[in-house]
């Protein structure tokens, strides 16, 4: 374990070892990567414990620079554990790099088949006696981590004290398709909006998707195309998005040997 301060806070980083497949405890292990945070002044306090849960999935936890967002008043109750789910962060990774290590397109399914929100339940069951000395913990769960949640509420709410979530509260009755379905009407009325506010971002997009239709960008091995350009509408779903999204586009182009070309930026 290592530990340093940061304004309000002190980091501890956590590794521990779970098994691959929980249903062979003896088999497999991979490393799952936990950074511990508690308010300055507090660190020798017996507190209650949060784990966090991020969205995605495939996100490891948010990295914190101190007390900032939600962080700086969770501990004021809670010695909090930012959890890099397995595969995710610091965690053994599963990406598109170690992948291939598994096998063909077959092996690396069933690889994948251990990181879903079960094992993730199982692997926060593994955890929690280590640092709570077997006590009941809360969880906060955002997005992806919202699900994770609740598949802890059905798998094992004994080791819960409370649940937190905020988003991914999945439906009881509905397919996924009839949320995205519902979502359309939506992400619709946020473009428009966007559009108004933004009115010369209309003709800065239509140059980057008829640029991408001629010449799709390969870079650091991701193909981005006229289609990947659209799913940056997702900004729009943040607070300050709609204005990130217009500086981003209104720096896309620039003027090189070769002629105009998308940006790095």
């Amino acid at each position: 374990m290592s530990s340093y301060r940061h304004p309000g806070i002190v980091f501890t980083d956590r590794y521990f070892t779970v098994p691959l497949d929980h249903s062979d405890p003896g088999g497999e292990q991979i490393e799952v990567f936990g950074r511990e945070a508690v308010a300055s002044g507090r660190t020798g306090e017996e507190l209650p414990w949060l784990v966090y849960l991020e969205g995605g999935p495939g996100f490891g936890a948010r990295r914190f620079v101190g007390t900032e967002a939600w962080l700086g008043r969770a501990v004021q109750e809670f010695r909090v554990l930012l959890l890099d789910q397995r595969g995710t962060g610091l965690s053994t990774p599963a990406n598109r790099q170690t992948l291939p290590l598994r096998g063909g397109p077959r092996e690396q399914a069933d690889y994948l088949t251990r990181f879903r929100s079960d094992s993730i339940v199982r692997d926060c069951e593994l955890i929690r006696p280590q640092l709570t000395g077997g006590e009941p913990w809360t969880v906060l769960g955002q997005s992806f981590g919202g699900f994770c949640a609740v598949r802890y509420l059905s798998a094992a709410p004994e080791g819960l004290k409370a649940v937190l979530i905020t988003g991914g509260l999945p439906s009881l009755d509905a397919h996924a398709d009839d949320v995205y379905r519902a979502a359309y009407p939506r992400i619709e009325r946020k473009v428009a909006a966007h559009y108004a506010r933004y009115p010369q971002d209309v003709e800065r997009a239509r140059e980057i998707t008829a640029h991408l239709l001629e010449h799709p960008i390969e870079s650091a091995g991701h193909r981005l195309t006229a289609e990947g350009f659209q799913s940056l509408g997702i900004m729009l779903g943040g607070g300050s998005g709609s204005h990130q999204l217009h500086y981003l586009l209104e720096n896309a182009f620039v003027r090189t040997p070769h002629g105009t070309e998308l940006s790095d930026t």
